[in-house]
Formats: C-alpha cells, sequence, structure tokens
C-alpha cells in the first residue's frame, strides 16, 4: 500500500499546482509519531526517488520495519509485505532462504552500524547486500535517528542508493547456474543516483523483450492488469516508462480493473474528478495521504428527534429511513440529503407506499439509483420484508418486493449488496432475544426474487450489532458485534471472510483463535464492539471506527485492515480534523466514492441526529 507520493515516479499527472496541494503528507498515514502528529523530521526535504526509503520503529524489539517505498521493492526483489515486521538486515543473506550473513558482507561496516543506533547517532556507509534472486548489490546507505521532544529516538530513517556489485559468487544454493543468471539479469537494473535522477533511459534492444512492445500493446495488455501501487513502481524504472504511466486513459483503466467498473463509475462523477485526475486520485485513495475529517453543516433538519435509524447513499445522495422515536414509537419517513447541491439541507421526502415503521433495520443501495430495506423491529414486533425505493420515480415510491422463502424475522442484523443487484443478511436478534448465524442471499433481478440460504459447513458465533463488507470483487467481512460465546454474549473483534464466487463458499476466520481457518493478523487489533462503523475503500480494504467499547478505549480511533494481504495487518489511521466525538450507534455511506458520511450516534447521555462529519478520503477540487 506504501506509495511514495512526493517523489517524481509517483505519477500524479496532475498540474504543479496540485502537486503542491499535496504538501508534506506524501509518506502517508504509516509516517505519523506515537503522540498523533507529523513525525519530527523534514518529509520535504527527504525526497525518496530514486532512492530506497526505509522507515524502522525504534521502540519495538529489534527494531522491524513498518514502511519500505517501490525504488526499496524494485532494487531488492522483496514486496513490502514479505518485510514489513522484519529488520532490515536480511539484506545481507543471500537470497530469501539463507539463515546467516554472507561471509563477504563486511563485518566491521555491520558493528559500526550496530555501534551508531545503538548510540542514536547518524550513519554513512557502503555494504553488500542481496536482492531476493541472490544477486550482489551495493548499498550506499545513510541511517538517521529520529528524536521526539524527550530526545528519544523514536524511528529510524534508511536512505539506500543501491548499485550492481561486480562480483561473480555463482548460482544461489539451491539454483541452477542457468537459473539464477536468468532471474539475476531479468531483475537487474541500474538503480544508482546519476542514472534515476537523469535521463531514466534504458536500451530497448533485444536483452529487454518488454520494452520490444509497443506503447499501445504495453498500456492495455500489461500495464492495465496492475494495481495502481505497481504502476507507480514500475514508472520509476526509466524515463520511458515513466512518461508511458503518465497517459490517464491507462490510469482510468487500472482504476477500473482493480476497483471494478461501478466504483470507477461512481469516481467519475464526482465533482471536480476531471481536475483531480486518475492518477492522483489513484494515489490519494492507496495512500490515504489526503484523508482528513471534517465536520459538515447542512440546513434542514430530520423531524422528529429519533435514534435507530438507517441511512444509505445512492451516488449523491444519502437517504435516512425509520427509527425510533419518543416511546420506542417506531417511525416510517423518509429524508434526503443532497450533497451536489450548492447548500445542502435535509428535506422530507414525500412518498407513495411507505414501509410500515420500524427500528433495527438496515439499508442499502442496488444499481446506483435504488435502496432496499430489511427488517427491523415496529408496532407488530419483528419483520422480514423487503422494500425497494426508486429515486429517480417522480415522485419516489417504496414498493415491497414479493419474495419467496425469507429468513427469520429480525433486528440488529447485517447486510450489504453485491453486483448491484443482490442483497446479504446475515445474523441478527430474532423472537426471544436469540441470535442469529445464518447468512441469506437475495436476487433482485429475478422477476420473482427467492431468499437462499448460504449452505456452510461452519458458521461464525451468532451475533447482532455487526458489520458486513463487500470487497475484491465477491467476497464479504463480517467484523464485531455482540456475539455468543458460550452461556455469555460478549463484544467481539473477529474477523470473518466469505469468498462467493467459490462454488463451495464458506467462513474463514482470520483472527487469532481456535476458530476454523484462523489466522493471527499483525498490529494492533481494534477492540471489541458493536454498533459500530466499517468503510469498503478502493482496493479491498476495510476501516473501522467508532461503536459500542467497553472500558475507557476511545471509540474515535480509526483502524484499517487490507484482507486480500497473505498475513493481514491492523494499521492505526491517525487522521487529521474534527471526527465525530466518543460514540455509538453511528450510521454511514459512504458518498461519491471518496467520502464517508457518518451522522447519528450516542455518548450515553444524548442522541446527536444534528451532527454530521465527513471522511474525505481524497483532495477536494470542486
Amino acid at each position: 500500500m506504501e506509495w511514495d507520493s512526493d517523489s517524481e515516479s509517483d505519477i500524479s499527472s496532475g498540474e504543479e499546482e496540485e502537486e503542491e496541494e499535496g504538501g508534506n503528507e506524501g509518506l502517508g498515514f504509516l509516517l505519523r509519531n506515537r503522540g498523533g502528529g507529523q513525525l519530527p523530521f523534514p518529509v520535504d526535504k527527504l525526497q525518496p526517488a530514486p532512492y530506497g526509503f526505509v522507515v524502522s520503529d525504534a521502540f519495538e524489539p529489534d527494531q522491524p520495519v513498518i514502511y519500505v517505498n517501490s525504488v526499496f521493492e524494485m532494487a531488492t526483489g522483496y514486496r513490502a509485505e514479505e518485510v514489513l515486521g522484519h529488520n532490515c538486515r536480511f539484506l545481507q543473506c543471500r537470497g530469501p532462504f539463507a539463515k546467516r550473513r554472507h561471509p563477504l558482507v563486511d563485518s566491521v561496516v555491520v558493528a559500526n552500524i550496530r555501534k551508531c543506533l545503538m548510540e542514536g547517532i547518524e550513519f554513512h556507509g557502503e555494504l553488500l547486500n542481496f536482492r531476493k534472486d541472490g544477486s550482489p548489490l551495493m548499498n550506499k546507505l545513510h541511517l538517521m535517528p529520529i528524536f521526539d521532544d524527550d530526545e528519544v529516538v523514536t524511528h529510524i530513517i534508511g536512505i539506500q542508493v543501491f548499485m550492481d556489485a561486480n562480483l561473480d559468487l555463482g548460482p544461489v544454493p539451491g539454483t541452477s547456474a542457468n537459473e539464477s543468471e536468468t532471474i539475476g539479469d531479468r531483475s537487474r537494473f541500474n538503480f544508482s543516483g546519476d542514472d534515476m535522477g537523469g535521463t531514466r533511459n534504458m536500451s530497448r534492444g533485444a536483452n529487454y523483450g518488454i520494452m520490444q512492445l509497443s506503447d499501445e500493446v504495453l498500456a492495455l495488455k500489461v500495464l492495465s492488469k496492475l494495481t495502481p501501487r505497481d504502476i507507480a513502481s514500475v514508472g520509476s524504472v526509466c524515463r520511458w516508462l515513466y512518461e508511458l504511466t503518465k497517459n490517464e486513459d491507462l490510469w482510468k483503466l487500472v482504476c477500473q480493473n482493480a476497483w471494478g467498473a461501478e466504483r470507477t463509475r461512481v469516481l467519475e462523477s464526482v465533482p471536480g474528478a476531471k481536475r483531480l485526475r486518475w492518477g492522483r486520485l489513484a494515489r490519494e485513495l492507496t495512500t490515504l495521504e489526503a484523508a482528513a475529517w471534517r465536520k459538515v453543516t447542512v440546513g434542514g433538519a430530520v423531524e422528529p428527534s429519533r435514534c435507530n435509524f438507517s441511512a444509505c447513499a445512492a451516488g449523491n445522495r444519502v437517504v435516512l429511513f425509520g427509527g425510533e422515536g419518543v416511546n420506542m414509537q417506531p417511525m416510517n419517513d423518509t429524508f434526503m440529503l443532497d450533497l451536489n447541491s450548492t447548500n445542502p439541507e435535509w428535506q422530507h421526502v414525500n412518498v407513495s407506499s411507505p414501509p410500515p415503521g420500524r427500528w433495527g433495520h438496515t439499508l442499502s443501495c442496488v444499481n446506483g439509483s435504488h435502496l432496499v430495506l430489511f427488517g427491523g423491529c415496529g408496532r407488530q414486533g419483528l419483520m422480514n420484508d423487503v422494500f425497494v425505493l426508486d429515486l429517480d420515480a417522480k415522485p419516489p415510491a417504496w414498493h415491497e418486493i414479493l419474495s419467496l422463502a425469507p429468513p427469520l424475522p429480525r433486528s440488529w442484523h447485517s447486510s450489504c449488496t453485491l453486483d448491484g443487484t443482490k442483497l446479504i443478511v446475515s445474523g441478527g436478534c430474532a423472537d426471544s432475544g436469540v441470535l442469529l448465524s445464518d447468512t441469506f442471499l437475495l436476487d433482485l433481478s429475478m422477476d420473482k426474487p427467492v431468499w437462499r440460504e448460504i449452505p456452510v459447513s461452519w458458521s461464525p458465533p451468532s451475533r447482532l450489532g455487526h458489520t458486513l463488507s463487500v470487497y475484491d470483487g465477491r467476497k464479504i467481512l463480517m467484523f464485531g458485534g455482540l456475539a455468543k460465546s458460550g452461556p455469555m454474549r460478549l463484544r467481539s473483534s473477529d474477523v470473518f471472510t466469505m469468498d462467493l464466487s467459490e462454488e463451495d463458499a464458506g467462513w474463514r476466520c482470520i483472527t487469532g483463535s481456535s476458530m476454523p481457518g484462523a489466522g493471527d493478523p499483525g498490529g494492533t487489533a481494534p477492540p471489541p464492539r458493536l454498533d459500530h462503523v466499517a468503510i469498503s475503500l478502493p482496493g479491498g480494504r476495510i476501516l473501522i471506527f467508532g461503536g459500542s467499547v467497553a472500558g475507557l478505549h476511545s471509540a474515535s480511533q480509526v483502524y484499517i485492515l487490507d484482507p486480500t494481504e497473505d498475513k493481514p495487518i491492523w494499521r492505526i489511521l491517525n487522521i487529521p480534523g474534527r471526527p465525530p466525538r466518543f460514540a455509538w450507534g453511528h450510521s454511514t455511506c459512504i458518498v461519491g466514492g471518496t467520502r464517508a458520511i457518518v451522522l447519528g450516534s450516542q455518548t450515553g447521555e444524548e442522541w446527536m441526529l444534528s451532527e454530521i462529519h465527513e471522511l474525505s478520503l481524497a483532495s477536494s477540487v470542486s
């Protein structure tokens, strides 16, 4: 995910003044100090490209790496996922399977590095390193300790200039000479400062078959299939690829392939998106370098006051339905907030045939301009009915969907939509307070929709107040909630995923426990919670914040998890601006693909329906 957004090779594709707007935020959310502010060193003077750039955490045992840039990855052959959490001394070993430092590595230099780190002073020197394929390279290394206000070292910054080492070491143990030579030739580019900072030229001769492809073929058949982060890395190889990866049409294809056609279409409709440009939009949504909170002031009001409502966005329109009024009065009115207007204000929408009043229901978006309502608790108890609101109708109208084989009536369940046509419902609370663990799917594109329970060999513990998010196409992620644990009900921080593209789809637990398929994501996991917010980002990442959390933990802290990684790692985001207060009972929705609108919530003393906060994921250009 790390993207060197301050470097020339980041391919932002914007005008010069747009580059200046980015300021010194280029190292993104990973480079924050423990106090929540910026690191105490001049980021603008540490231009990473054409250098390798590494950050280590001095507070942790063995000073593990917490950040590497794309030049480091290109030069060494190691991806960030393989490096994070390890000490950088592995570069002194020849190949990923070597257990000891190579005998040609100067032990005097290594001892000097260790001495400088212990004394908290800078180091300058050269050291023999090895790529992942075992080929040697010289590392012209500069290590710089970073101090906090108490003169305590918090981080170690490593700036590296990699150059080929003219050494014939023979094949890497376990490979043939031909294999070693082929791998080494394929990955060996000149990363010296003179070449990268100057012409950035590379011969397009016979030694580089890919260089013989035309620009059009290379862009459409190869580059467009890569992720935005990989495109930025490719652009740092040479001037020719740098210029090629500045093309806006290529960036749009990259975003579409990486994020899906529907999300790209929504992003294209964002006001000012053309000026922001796809290259910069991809960078900001990847690094979250421009993410910021702000409190939003809108006109109008949602009257009467209520709680336990549900809200959802269709494009740039936020729709709120129902909720629990005074004396547990179930409500059935509909309100809309158009954030595209010059002066946004809440408006009561006069709709025909509104659903019965309810609270504890879910509202999800399908087909861009339709919202689907399911379940909840009303005057007659729990419900399992389905209604769809057509926002483009004149006037907007609710229609009940008469579906077959519906699931049990429930409230406080979770739902999401898949492929723009399918509603997925999971868990919740049934009659007599029984918690549920089932998962159902309803295809709304059918003339006579039929509910289908997704057959699984194992289900997560039954729960309510959890979230369900879609990522990476047809995968869903469940987080948190109040879950059954033996005879007790406890807040949960477990993460479960299911790939609905598989023929035999099943739940998989990716948090540390004794559950089937359990792993143990690194980093600092969010405290157990329910009634929180989950936001699905481009590229498959999930943001978690808010909710009912036990003890003195701050529910306003934002966490991020990338479930697409082989070993998912929880990270804390220190986002500037004015976040929501410590609260729970939020309702949230993504607007225009780049903004998360958060409304409502409860502090335990008061409901705050009038408060609206916006988490902006990209620069404002409107």
